[in-house]
Parts: C-alpha cells; structure tokens; sequence
C-alpha cells in the first residue's frame, strides 16, 4: 500500500531588495510532507513560543521543511553529525 502524504505548494516572491530596488525574483515548487502544516502552524502559534504567529509561522515552516528533507535523505552523510541534536530538538520542542 502506498503511503500518502500531504501535498503543498510553495511559492516565494521577493520583494525588495537591501539597496531599496523593487525585488524581481519568483520561485514556486510543489512538496509533500508527512504531516499536516497548518496543524503544525497553529499547534506552534497557540503554545506561544515565540511573541508573534508570523516568526512562529516562519519557525514551523523552516524547521518542517528540513527535517522532511533529512527525513528522505536519513543515510545522506550530511546529516550525520545531526541526526542526534535534531533528534533531541525535536522532543524538547514537543515537550515546550
């Protein structure tokens, strides 16, 4: 039986630059993770980790991203040394 997951897709605009130009890049990709992201945005939102939801939202997105990635890519090398700290990371976010 095939494993489903839920599937995104993210789109990211820039809109200006650090000089105070008008931004013109655009990058847009579908994803999939495991698990539910809006349920993770309002579970991060509602335990008031961080003072506002945008850097709550910001946090969950980034931190879901990379770990799927990881996730994927377990006997990657990369992610060896990291494997443990995000291991524990993980269950102390959980525990927050």
């Amino acid at each position: 039986m095939e494993k489903r997951n839920y599937r995104y897709c993210l789109e990211l605009k820039e809109l200006s630059l650090k000089n105070g130009s008008e931004g013109t890049k655009k990058l847009s990709f579908d994803f999939e993770n495991h698990d539910d992201l809006f349920q993770i945005f309002e579970a991060v939102r509602s335990r008031k980790i961080f003072s506002d939801d945008k850097t709550a939202d910001e946090f969950a997105l980034g931190l879901k991203l990379f770990t799927e990635v990881m996730l994927k890519n377990n006997q990657h090398p990369l992610f060896e040394e990291l494997r443990p700290a995000i291991k524990e990371f993980m269950q102390k976010l959980k525990r927050f």
